[in-house]
């Protein structure tokens, strides 16, 4: 967690985000690093905005978030926390429905999301990279869901984490914090890669442009859906979306074109 540095009264915030179009890949990057990128009521508000646009029909295939600086994230934003000591309980009902619909966005963004982690990645800001599609770490990558450690809950966060950890697991990361190093992290699922730090950029990209090679990105929107629909469904209810899912999908241009590309060349078109 980081304290912000404190200005007079005539100073005036830069943008938190930096945004920057590449063809069809969105880079983003969280552009607080003196903050250690710290979860302030702006950042989270620029990432709910960014992320809740409909990137797919802005030619957007996929985005890839980073953070400025030596952390990813190092959580909650201190000088925020002060402020909500003395919040009634409507204020933190708000607050949590601010952070609510951040992690909602970025779930349910239907490009492909890829996180790039370095350094510090904590509580809130382990809540945010997890909730992508993908999970880059550097070779010094650090994470843990701290919120029990100051009385917190990481209530949100357990909403989605069984997406990627098995229920034991969960547990532990939740009720027993402490830090993973990268290594730890890829065992447990929090990540996806671990790479040098001086490959991170590059390793997100390749793995990307992999992705985007090998699959329709109307599939994968598809797919991203019916993972989160599923969640928490009686059998026979999940089995029902997903046939249904199923043949709506066989119906969708995409997929017309990969069976005609397949039936004619015995391959897979490159998407």
């Amino acid at each position: 967690m980081a304290e912000p540095p404190r200005g007079d009264g005539n100073t005036v915030e830069r943008e938190p985000l930096l945004v920057r179009r590449d063809g069809d890949l969105l880079w983003v990057t969280l552009d607080q690093g003196e903050r250690a990128n710290a979860l302030s009521p702006a950042l989270i508000a620029a990432l709910t905005a960014l992320y809740g646009r409909d990137f797919r029909a802005e030619g957007v295939r996929a985005v890839v978030l980073q953070g400025a600086g030596r952390h990813f994230s190092a959580g909650a934003d201190l000088a925020h926390l002060r402020s909500l000591q003395g919040a009634t309980l409507e204020d933190n009902r708000a607050d949590s429905r601010r952070l609510r619909d951040l992690f909602a966005a970025v779930l349910r963004q239907e490009a492909l999301t890829v996180a790039l982690v370095q350094g510090a990645c904590i509580a809130g800001g382990c809540g945010l990279a997890t909730a992508h599609d993908f999970v880059v770490a550097a070779d010094d990558a650090r994470f843990m869901y701290s919120e029990v450690k100051i009385g917190f809950v990481a209530a949100l966060v357990a909403t989605f984490l069984p997406l990627r950890c098995r229920g034991a697991d969960v547990r532990e990361l939740l009720l027993f914090p402490r830090l993973l190093d990268a290594r730890e992290a890829l065992t447990l699922g929090l990540c996806n890669r671990v790479v040098p730090r001086s490959d991170l950029e590059q390793a997100g990209l390749a793995l990307v442009r992999d992705v985007l090679q090998n699959a329709s990105s109307e599939s994968l929107a598809r797919t991203k859906r019916l993972l989160l629909d599923l969640v928490g469904r009686p059998l026979d209810d999940a089995l029902d979306l997903a046939a249904e899912q199923n043949a709506q999908a066989r119906l969708s241009p995409d997929c017309q074109r990969g069976i005609a590309h397949f039936l004619e060349t015995k391959s897979a078109p490159a998407w």
